[in-house]
């Protein structure tokens, strides 16, 4: 079966520059983004759409443009339409032509498209009514009994809106009944307990959804965390495992918040440093 490749840019953001390197000084994470007079980076919120003969994936919906003025400044989102539903309208797409939504977990960044735009007249509405909602289990979990840590992470009221769509998946191991053969996934804690990143057989290797383990080509070294990461050190070993065997697999990882890079291939030299290579800036078709 022939899939085709589609990356999909949502609404943009920019976040505090230290946040989004953890530990790491500025003047290293500065060779790889440059901040503007509020310390902010550049961050994507990047979509993967695979087109089947019969059917439409969506992995993860970005920001989207939910929240309300004040909030959207404090996260730096940036427009107020649903920049996504314009990415799914160049390529003859609505959202309701959408089969199924995969998400890797519930972070804001992550599933807030999935809510219409803000409106100070009425209610969020949760869009693509004709498509199924897989997230795992713990992923799941998490988003309804956030952490004080994480709670301003999550979107309240989303978990109810899902739910009574009532064509929710919840996962509970690495294969999707939504999905069926050709996918599967990984699983991290280190970012969040529980997220699921999707990985897609292709011709010319594996392709995985780095999500928030792998956000962008800086983040493929190995040292390299976010502020936002719930556990750090367990986040550098599942970034390893993958990357090892993604270099094994001469695999890809598609990027969801990198600025100027959709997907390229993992590479590890002879100092053991893993790096990428053969970097795309955005999908447009390509077989998977």
């Amino acid at each position: 079966m022939q899939r085709h490749l589609h990356s999909i840019l949502g609404n943009a953001q920019r976040l505090d520059g230290g946040a989004m390197f953890g530990n790491a000084p500025r003047e290293l994470w500065e060779r790889w983004a440059t901040p503007d007079d509020r310390n902010r980076i550049e961050l994507a919120c990047r979509t993967l759409l695979v087109r089947e003969p019969d059917r439409n994936i969506l992995l993860e919906t970005g920001i989207g443009a939910f929240f309300e003025p004040k909030m959207k400044d404090r996260f730096g989102v940036e427009g107020s339409e649903h920049v996504l539903l314009h990415g799914l309208a160049t390529l003859g797409l609505t959202h309701q032509d959408i089969d199924i939504v995969v998400l890797s977990h519930l972070h804001f960044d992550h599933a807030g498209g999935l809510l219409s735009a803000w409106s100070d007249k009425h209610a969020h509405q949760l869009l693509f009514p004709n498509a199924a909602y897989v997230v795992g289990q713990d992923a799941w979990n998490r988003a309804n009994r956030p952490h004080p840590r994480d709670k301003a992470s999550f979107i309240p009221e989303l978990q109810a809106l899902l739910a009574q769509r009532g064509r929710l998946e919840i996962m509970e191991s690495d294969t999707s009944e939504a999905l069926g053969e050709g996918y599967r996934f990984h699983r991290s804690d280190g970012h969040t307990p529980g997220m699921m990143l999707c990985e897609l057989e292709g011709s010319l290797g594996p392709i995985v959804f780095g999500g928030d383990l792998i956000p962008g080509r800086a983040w493929v070294h190995r040292s390299i965390t976010m502020g936002y990461d719930r556990f750090p050190e367990r986040l550098i070993d599942e970034k390893s495992a993958l990357m090892s065997d993604l270099v094994e697999r001469n695999g890809r990882i598609f990027f969801t918040h990198d600025p100027t890079c959709a997907m390229a291939r993992v590479t590890l030299d002879e100092h053991g440093r893993f790096g990428s290579t053969s970097g795309s800036a955005s999908l447009d078709g390509e077989l998977a």
